[in-house]
């Protein structure tokens, strides 16, 4: 699959090595462009692909185009690359806060699709929701599954506005998982567990926990059960984080996330 990349920041390069390791695309099938001319002879040298000196002359004989630019430098980008998009190029957006709408208006293009990934795509285990517009064929929205399925799990949704809900749950989502693994590690060491190894228990008992929720495909609650005991540690553990108002500290973070995200795409 030849592929473009615009934009080179740690996103942009962890989708390359990615999409590099998984082969979806070979080194000589990427182009790449960035405003900061050292990125791209920098990814050149470390992956072997190829270094363009402009956003059109990137996007040539591509047939997906990702746009991993920062927010601030959409505008530039877009109005750099309107009309000089083939009908049957796929661009696919990881732009925080551009809708399908907007790039569409700035582009000139209609074969869109928009993606809202998480960090974890450096390890390629991220979540990725997307949508795109109806202009997009079947082999398209292939095309598009087959790259983010590189970079971990893909999800689809026709309702453009779950992005942003997305955005505050698994966009955000790794910083809230990685606060609580910090506390869960304080807590080993304050009850007497020397730091590394509390740090490995806590670490591996999120990873198993997540891959039995996973395995097991039963309500969280139910798993909760699993490990519960009446009248036992567990069960007084529990008591004491719904004391602490811990399911309404976690739903409060995710709105509030939510709600930030609505109020900059006003500005």
């Amino acid at each position: 699959m030849k592929i473009a990349f615009l934009g080179c920041g740690a996103m942009g390069e962890a989708m390359i090595s990615q999409a590099l390791a998984k082969g979806v695309a070979r080194p000589r099938e990427i182009s790449v462009f960035d405003t900061n001319p050292l990125r791209p002879k920098e990814l050149k040298k470390t992956y072997g692909l190829t270094a363009s000196e402009s956003n059109p002359q990137a996007v040539k004989g591509v047939g997906l185009v990702v746009l991993a630019v920062l927010p601030q430098n959409l505008p530039s980008l877009v109005e750099e690359l309107k009309g000089k998009l083939e009908e049957d190029q796929l661009v696919l957006s990881i732009v925080a806060r551009a809708s399908l709408a907007t790039l569409s208006g700035g582009l000139g293009h209609q074969a869109l699709v928009r993606v809202m990934p998480n960090i974890a795509v450096r390890v390629g285990e991220a979540m990725s929701l997307w949508t795109a517009t109806p202009q997009v064929t079947p082999a398209q929205k292939l095309r598009a599954r087959r790259f983010l399925q590189a970079l971990g799990k893909e999800l689809f949704t026709a309702e453009e506005r779950y992005l942003d809900m997305a955005t505050a749950l698994s966009g955000s989502g790794p910083a809230y998982v990685f606060l609580f693994l910090e506390a869960l590690v304080d807590a080993g060491v304050h009850i007497g567990l020397p730091r590394e190894l509390s740090h490995e228990l806590a670490l591996q008992t999120l990873l198993g926990s997540a891959r039995m929720a996973q395995a097991l495909e039963k309500h969280p609650a139910e798993l909760r059960n699993l490990v519960t005991s009446p009248g036992g540690t567990t069960a007084e553990a529990l008591l004491r984080l719904e004391e602490g108002g811990f399911r309404g500290l976690v739903n409060r973070a995710v709105l509030a996330a939510y709600e930030k995200i609505k109020a900059l795409g006003k500005s």
